[in-house]
């Protein structure tokens, strides 16, 4: 894999990807940031050696390099998920890349289902710590120990002084900003009534199909992490109704320009 990291960080250092400081990874109908962004490269995952390719429709597929509240970063403007056949090294593969080229900070979102009724949806939710239920780990390799700790420690995955700054930040906005934990299945499929219940028992605030293993692999680096959830619906086993994709996406669109907000307050503190 190292073999595979320096060809990719290589290419991406010839295309002018220069020290970027902060990584973002756009989940889900999260894209817009782009839009506040001073873009000096852009590539196509595509066209990136040893890159995973999104295949999901919604997910745009491009490693952007600009300048955003004055700091350099690069965004993965769509992600990678196991359920478009990827293991966890291929969904990880790009958290590698970023912290070869540079970045000390990660800074990631998505959208999730509220599982605590309390959470409404288009409101958003700030990562206290996770559930992992993609059935591995992306550290389950061999060689992992030449990139990092492989027991890496999990105590307190998501950083402390991040968080307090998103919420500071939220608060001065008047934004709705829950801190919960978030579990991460395989997917694609939504969950059962009884799925549900369970999450809520295991104690998840709400539940996705990403984010964790990019989580783990960010503390296998010694990388700041933060992550927060748009919630696009309300998982309810009681009164469940089908869930429409278009929907969910609207929601997280409809959600966004708070997540902008926190995104950029946050980057201009760092």
């Amino acid at each position: 894999m190292i073999k595979y990291i320096n060809e990719t960080v290589e290419y991406l250092q010839d295309k002018g990807f220069k020290s970027p400081e902060i990584g973002i990874i756009l989940g889900t109908g999260l894209g817009q940031l782009i839009n506040e962004v001073e873009i000096i490269k852009e590539v196509s995952y595509n066209h990136i050696p040893n890159f995973p390719t999104a295949t999901v429709e919604f997910h745009k597929g491009k490693l952007i390099y600009g300048i955003l509240e004055g700091k350099t970063v690069i965004i993965m403007q769509g992600r990678f998920h196991l359920y478009e056949g990827y293991t966890l090294q291929d969904v990880t593969y790009p958290v590698r890349v970023m912290e070869k080229l540079g970045i000390k900070t990660l800074l990631v979102s998505n959208a999730s289902g509220a599982i605590n009724l309390d959470y409404k949806k288009g409101e958003l939710m700030l990562l206290d710590d996770h559930i992992n239920l993609q059935g591995g780990s992306p550290l389950t390799f061999k060689g992992v120990e030449k990139l990092g700790e492989r027991f890496a420690d999990m105590s307190a995955p998501y950083d402390l002084e991040i968080n307090s700054k998103f919420k500071a930040i939220a608060k001065a906005n008047n934004i709705k900003l829950h801190e919960g934990v978030y579990a991460s299945v395989v997917g694609p499929q939504l969950e059962t009534r009884a799925e549900y219940r369970m999450l809520k028992i295991m104690g998840a605030d709400a539940v996705g199909m990403s984010t964790v293993p990019e989580i783990i692999v960010a503390n296998h680096l010694n990388l700041k992490v933060a992550a927060v959830s748009v919630l696009t619906d309300e998982c309810d086993p009681e009164n469940l109704k089908p869930v429409d994709i278009s929907e969910i996406i609207a929601m997280a669109g409809k959600a966004e320009p708070d997540m902008i907000t926190l995104f950029k307050g946050l980057i201009k503190t760092l």
